[in-house]
C-alpha cells in the first residue's frame, strides 16, 4: 500500500476461532485475508468449558462433546495446513491468551464471530478492554445464523414472541444472503510454538466408549460436515422424505443430523440453505425440503430470542418471569430420570441412549423434558443442565430454548403444553422397537406389554422375568392401557 510515498506495510491479523470451525463461508476469515498481511488463526480451549455447570454442579462438557470438539480442531488444523497455514492451540482464558499472542505477532487487529450469551459476551467484554489497552483493532461479525442480524425486518426488541409470526415475516420479507468464498491460499507468518491439541486426558475427561447401538457415529470437523449434507441430500435423496421421517427414534437416518455440526459451525447454515436451493432446482421441491428451512429459522428464532432476552432467556423463571413456578430440586428423581431407571420404558429408552451415544432424537427430547417437568415437578434447569453436559450437538441457545419451552417459561402460545408419554410412546415406536433397542431385558416381551408395563404389579413382573426392571417412579392411572 503506497500513501504519500510512503510504504505502509500490512500487519498480521488474528482470527479468533470459536464456534465457526470451518473454512467454507467464513466471514471472519474472509476479511482477515482481504485486510491482513497474513493470517494467524487461532483456537482457545476456554478452561471454564471443563468445569462445572453454574447451578447443579453437573460437568459443563462430558466426554462425547469434547472429543467431537477435538475433532473438529483436528480437521481444521487439517484444512488450515493444507491451505498453507496451521492452528495454534492453547488452552486458558481466552481475554489473557489472546492479548499476549497479539504482541507476539505484532498483531494490530483480532478478528472473530460474536457470541450472543451472556457467558460468552463477558469475555467478549473483558478482551476487548484488554486489547483495546494493546493498541489492537477489533472487528467482530455476528455470529452463524441464517438470517444476517442486519436483515431482521424488525428491531431486535421487537421481535415476535411466538415463532410463527416470526417466519411469516421473515419468509416474505428476507433473503439469505451469498456465500463467502472457500480460500485458496492462507499465508500466515513462521509460528513460533503451535500447540499440541489436547486428549480427554489433557483435558481431564473420562472416556466414553460409544456403545455399539448408536445408529450413527458422530466425528467432528469440517469435512465429516459436508461429507454428512452431500450423502443427505444428493447420495440418498433421504431430504425428499424428511418431513415425513423427522420424528423417528432409531436409525442414522431419520433425520439430517446436521445439528452437531452446525453446533460448532463446522458447517454454516446459509451454506446448507443454498445447498437445498440448488437440490429443489435440480432434483425436486417439497414439503420436506421447505420443512429442512424451517427447522434453520427455528434455530435463528432462538439465537436472536436469546440476544433480546439475555439473561432472563437463561432464568428458571423464563423471558416473562413467570412468578408461579411448581417444580422442585428434588436430586432423587433427577438421578433416575438421568439414569433411565424411572420404570417407563419410553423415557428409560430414550435416556439410556443419550447416556450411551451422547445424542436422542428431537421427538425424545421433547418427550423426556416434559416427563421431568410436568410429571416428576423437577426443576428445568436441572435437565437442561444435564443435556448441556451430554449432548453432541449442544446448542446454548436451542438446548435452553427448548427446555424452557416444554417447561412453558418460553417462546410458547400454550404454556401448559404436556407430552402424555404412553400416547407418545404409541405414536413414534408403536412395535416397542426403538424401547427393546436400548433396553435389551425387555426383548422377551410382546410390545403390548412394554406399552402397559406400569400397570403390571410385582407379581406380574416375576411371571414376565421381568423383576429386576424399575417400578415406576411415580404412580399413573392403572387404567390407562394401550390397547
Amino acid at each position: 500500500m503506497l500513501v504519500f510515498g510512503y510504504v505502509i506495510m500490512k500487519s498480521p491479523i488474528l482470527i479468533w476461532f470459536r464456534n465457526d470451525l470451518r473454512l467454507h463461508d467464513n466471514e471472519a476469515l474472509d476479511y482477515a485475508l482481504k485486510h491482513g498481511q497474513s493470517v494467524i488463526p487461532v483456537f482457545v480451549l476456554d478452561e471454564r468449558h471443563f468445569q462445572k455447570t453454574h447451578y447443579f454442579n453437573l460437568p459443563k462438557m462430558g466426554a462425547f462433546r469434547a472429543q467431537f470438539l477435538l475433532e473438529a480442531l483436528q480437521d481444521l488444523k487439517d484444512n488450515l495446513i493444507k491451505k498453507g497455514s496451521d492452528l495454534i492451540i492453547r488452552k486458558g482464558l481466552p481475554e489473557q491468551i489472546l492479548p499476549e499472542l497479539c504482541r507476539q505477532y505484532l498483531v494490530k487487529e483480532l478478528v472473530y464471530h460474536e457470541e450472543i450469551t451472556p457467558e460468552e459476551v463477558e469475555v467478549q467484554q473483558v478482551l476487548e478492554i484488554q486489547l483495546l489497552k494493546a493498541g489492537v483493532e477489533i472487528t467482530s461479525f455476528p455470529s452463524n445464523t441464517l438470517i444476517h442480524h442486519d436483515d431482521l425486518p424488525f428491531p431486535l426488541v421487537k421481535i415476535p414472541a411466538i415463532f410463527s409470526k416470526y417466519r411469516i415475516k421473515i419468509e416474505s420479507e428476507c433473503n439469505v444472503r451469498p456465500l463467502f468464498a472457500e480460500p485458496n491460499e492462507i499465508l500466515s507468518p513462521e509460528f513460533q510454538y503451535i500447540g499440541a491439541i489436547p486428549t480427554l486426558d489433557d483435558l481431564g475427561i473420562s472416556r466414553s466408549p460409544l456403545d455399539v447401538r448408536s445408529a450413527l457415529v458422530f466425528k467432528g470437523g469440517e469435512t465429516e460436515a459436508l461429507k454428512r449434507l452431500n450423502y443427505y441430500l444428493w447420495d440418498s435423496d433421504l431430504v425428499g422424505s424428511y418431513e415425513s421421517t423427522r420424528n423417528g427414534m432409531l436409525g442414522g437416518n431419520y433425520s439430517t443430523k446436521f445439528s452437531a455440526w452446525l453446533a460448532l459451525g463446522c458447517i454454516s447454515a446459509k451454506y446448507i440453505y443454498h445447498q437445498i436451493q440448488t437440490y429443489e432446482l435440480q432434483r425436486q421441491k417439497n414439503k420436506s425440503t421447505y420443512w429442512l428451512v424451517f427447522e434453520l429459522f427455528w434455530r435463528d428464532f432462538f439465537k436472536f430470542t436469546a440476544k433480546k432476552y439475555f439473561k432472563s432467556f437463561f432464568a428458571e423463571a423464563g423471558i416473562h418471569q413467570k412468578s408461579e413456578c411448581d417444580w422442585k430440586i428434588d436430586y432423587e428423581k433427577f438421578e433416575r430420570w438421568k439414569t433411565g431407571t424411572t420404570g417407563f420404558p419410553f423415557i428409560d429408552a430414550n435416556m439410556v441412549e443419550l447416556n450411551a451415544s451422547g445424542f436422542m432424537s428431537n421427538r425424545g427430547r421433547q418427550i423426556v423434558a416434559s416427563f421431568l417437568v410436568k410429571d416428576l415437578k423437577v426443576n428445568w434447569i436441572m435437565g437442561a443442565e444435564y443435556f448441556e453436559s451430554l449432548l453432541i450437538d449442544y446448542d446454548v441457545t436451542s438446548n435452553y430454548g427448548n427446555w424452557a419451552y416444554v417447561a412453558g417459561v418460553g417462546q410458547d402460545p400454550r404454556e401448559n403444553r404436556y407430552f402424555n408419554i404412553f400416547s407418545q410412546a404409541l405414536k413414534y415406536d408403536s412395535q416397542a422397537l426403538f424401547m427393546k433397542h436400548w433396553l435389551p431385558e425387555l426383548n422377551h416381551l410382546d410390545a403390548k406389554i412394554i406399552h402397559n408395563l406400569h400397570t403390571y404389579d410385582h407379581a406380574q413382573r416375576i411371571k414376565l422375568k421381568i423383576e429386576d426392571y424399575p417400578e415406576p417412579i411415580i404412580k399413573t392411572r392403572n387404567d390407562f392401557s394401550i390397547i
